[in-house]
């Protein structure tokens, strides 16, 4: 009777930690598969309507077939004077995210001295930020016809005087671009703060280290440019941009490249609640 006893205590033993083993790799298969069956996700992502990104940018991610998102502030003037240009990357696929319309930041902030005070946020209400925001929007849809869209924080503030305007970003957008340098797995992201890399120049090389680390995590990967050989102090240079870019087509079958807007609905269907 002893022994039967003992025999079914085993087995039972064994059932479970068969079990606990068909779990792990289930989790872990989990996490593979997690972005749409590829290894990690990736944003490109270009700020301030700048000159080269019609010039330089599109041409290169057109001729690998690569999707991009470029936040736009309303007021700046290639917007005016290369209108139709930017409707056409919408065209294309390409998102063209709100930036505001004025692009204000936080003036009193380190290394701020540059923030005009008629643009500083320490001096705006809170109406005054959510109706530049939404007539921003406005201006967005006259080029392309769209009514949903990402935001990305200038500067990375998120507050009007003391007051934070996240909760109408939330209300407005499918997701928003903070300005932290982190990457993350899809259960960790805060949509409405996506943290992202600021490239200052650095090398290919480095780019694509991050790009492998986030294969490696399993995570999302956002970059974020200003100046594309030029046109900006934030740069990157055009050899080490169209590296980047050779090294993300070459592995298309482990990278998810994808706009913002589409990689942030895909996070909200499928992020465990």
């Amino acid at each position: 009777m002893k022994r039967n006893i003992y025999y079914s205590a085993s087995i039972r033993i064994v059932i479970i930690i068969n079990l606990l083993i068909i779990m792990t790799f289930a989790l872990y298969a989990q996490d593979e598969v997690r972005w749409k069956n590829k290894k990690c996700a990736l944003v490109l992502t270009y700020d301030d309507a700048l000159n080269v990104h019609l010039d330089n940018v599109i041409p290169a991610l057109d001729s690998l077939e690569l999707k991009a998102t470029f936040y736009i502030p309303g007021s700046f003037p290639n917007v005016k004077t290369r209108a139709r240009e930017w409707s056409k990357i919408a065209e294309k696929g390409h998102e063209l995210g709100n930036h505001t319309l004025f692009h204000p930041c936080e003036g009193k902030a380190y290394g701020r001295e540059w923030v005009p005070p008629t643009y500083d946020l320490n001096a705006y209400t809170l109406k005054r930020i959510i109706d530049e925001i939404k007539m921003a929007n406005t201006l967005l849809e006259l080029l392309d016809g769209r009514t949903r869209r990402t935001f990305a924080y200038t500067c990375g503030d998120t507050k009007a005087g003391d007051s934070s305007f996240i909760p109408t970003v939330k209300s407005l957008f499918a997701g928003a671009r903070g300005v932290e340098g982190k990457m993350q797995k899809l259960n960790d992201i805060d949509l409405y703060n996506i943290g992202s890399y600021m490239i200052k120049g650095e090398s290919a090389a480095q780019l694509i280290a991050l790009v492998k680390k986030a294969m490696e995590s399993n995570s999302l990967l956002v970059f974020l440019f200003h100046g594309v050989g030029g046109e900006h102090s934030i740069n990157v240079s055009l050899a080490d941009h169209r590296e980047l870019l050779y090294f993300l087509k070459q592995n298309e079958k482990d990278i998810w490249v994808s706009t913002f807007v589409d990689i942030a609905d895909y996070i909200k269907i499928n992020q465990k609640q």
